[in-house]
């Protein structure tokens, strides 16, 4: 059994963007996050300390996409990836990261993924 973590739609206003104007004011960025922890939650016995604390994830990424402005969206998505998978025990992370710069799309995105 398949069993995963959903965040959808984590906003979060970092500086990220290729020209300097666009890089120096921030911005609001959507983020996916798919997590598939390690433990089976048939053995968590309803215990917050044995499961992924999402509220933690939530804020843990925040400060991360804040600590430095980044160019590409890309770069921020490989950060946070290999940010999950070193500091929760996880099968895999997944990270979408939407931007809305180009005023003929809803929006753009990439997404990077990892698996132990």
């Amino acid at each position: 059994m398949r069993q995963q973590i959903v965040i959808d739609g984590l906003r979060i206003r970092c500086h990220v963007g290729v020209p300097d104007d666009e890089l120096a004011l921030a911005q609001e960025l959507l983020l996916h996050v798919l997590l598939e922890p390690l433990a089976d939650w048939g053995q968590l016995n309803d215990d917050i300390t044995r499961t992924i604390d999402y509220a933690a994830v939530v804020a843990e990424l925040e400060s991360l996409a804040c600590a430095r402005p980044r160019r590409l969206i890309e770069t921020l998505a490989v950060d946070a990836v290999d940010f999950l998978m070193a500091n929760y025990p996880l099968q895999s992370a997944k990270v979408t990261i939407e931007k809305f710069i180009l005023p003929q799309t809803r929006a753009v995105a990439v997404v990077a993924e990892k698996n132990c």
